[in-house]
């Protein structure tokens, strides 16, 4: 129902099937009759956030959650009601929209996922690919057969596709990358070039080249031409072993990376939300001086919650003592902090 909604900023209206980042529940008189009320809900497409910007993440994860309840219920009546099933289609319509740009990887602002703040994530991030890539899974399985989705059902596998190879070709870095991204020629131009987004090796991090180990890998957290962000966002990497975005090799990878950086990620309370922070004239810059994004909150703070998608990934991998080892450590804190949603890094 809050699919179709109304919504507009400066007399613009974004694309059909947006979902709400957060909604109120309103109570309002009836018409007619003051002294009865009903309940309505007041849903903020971005109008009304931090930034105005609108979210990309929870159309995604509304499909990952109602294919979740499908599977764990038994229920799948649900999804198979006509106004749910469209629901689906418009989130895709959306998401697999044709426009100027050439990735299979989806386009968002800066903002737009994690939180309504400045990250320099603008352009093509790990955590929203690793999202729109499950969503996708979630969705072929729950689109009822019928003519009218047979278009968007082959789109969807194309996308797939094109994602999969995109993501583990490019966004994927260890040592052995390290050693061909300082070996890269630059300016390029032709259809079998190496060097396809133009990095430039002075580009790689000093802290990078100390910080990874010898046995691990992982996949950063963006790509655009001539820029490759090589923090370590945790969400992303997690949700691309979960829905196995990522290879069997690159998923165990990832954990041996985990592993051997623990000290940095999980350190007094799991789990880091990426690393390393923006601090400095960088964080003035990125953030635009957000004094709510100094080193804490999405600029490196911990975050309790990532320990379930640690365990799942944990568990699916067949290497649940890194999981069991996290959740000791959040035991000895979590309850006697009160339960708080984050750490300050």
């Amino acid at each position: 129902q809050l699919q179709s909604w109304e919504k507009t900023m400066d007399c613009h209206s974004p694309g059909q099937g947006l979902m709400p980042a957060s909604f109120k529940v309103r109570t309002v008189p009836l018409d007619g009759d003051d002294s009865a009320t009903e309940e309505v809900l007041d849903p903020d497409f971005g109008e009304a956030t931090i930034g105005r910007v609108a979210p990309v993440d929870s159309g995604l994860w509304w499909i990952i959650l109602l294919r979740a309840y499908g599977k764990c219920s038994g229920d799948l009546s649900v999804q198979e009601r006509i106004d749910v099933q469209t629901g689906i289609k418009m989130i895709l319509k959306l998401c697999l929209a044709d426009g100027f740009d050439m990735f299979p990887t989806l386009l968002v602002t800066d903002g737009s996922c994690m939180i309504d703040r400045r990250m320099g994530i603008h352009g093509h991030p790990l955590e929203i690919q690793a999202l729109f890539y499950s969503a996708l899974l979630c969705a072929r399985e729950m689109l009822a057969p019928e003519d009218g989705s047979a278009d968007l059902i082959r789109a969807l596998n194309n996308r797939l596709i094109a994602l999969s190879f995109h993501i583990r070709e490019y966004y994927w870095v260890d040592m052995q990358k390290l050693n061909e991204i300082y070996r890269y020629k630059t300016e390029e131009y032709s259809y079998d070039a190496v060097n396809k987004f133009n990095i430039y090796p002075d580009q790689v991090s000093p802290w990078l080249v100390e910080w990874m180990p010898c046995k691990g890998g992982y996949l950063i957290g963006n790509l655009q031409p001539a820029h490759m962000d090589f923090r370590f966002f945790s969400l992303g990497n997690l949700w691309s072993i979960v829905s196995s975005l990522a290879t069997t090799h690159q998923s165990h990878a990832i954990l041996d990376l985990i592993e051997a950086k623990w000290s940095d990620l999980v350190a007094d309370m799991p789990f880091k939300i990426c690393y390393p922070t923006l601090e400095g004239q960088e964080w003035r810059i990125i953030t635009g001086s957000d004094p709510k994004n100094t080193p804490t909150y999405h600029n490196g703070g911990s975050w309790p919650t990532l320990l379930w998608q640690l365990a799942v990934a944990c568990i699916k991998m067949n290497r649940p003592e890194i999981a069991a080892k996290a959740v000791e450590v959040a035991e000895k804190r979590i309850a006697t902090d009160r339960w708080p949603e984050y750490y300050d890094t």
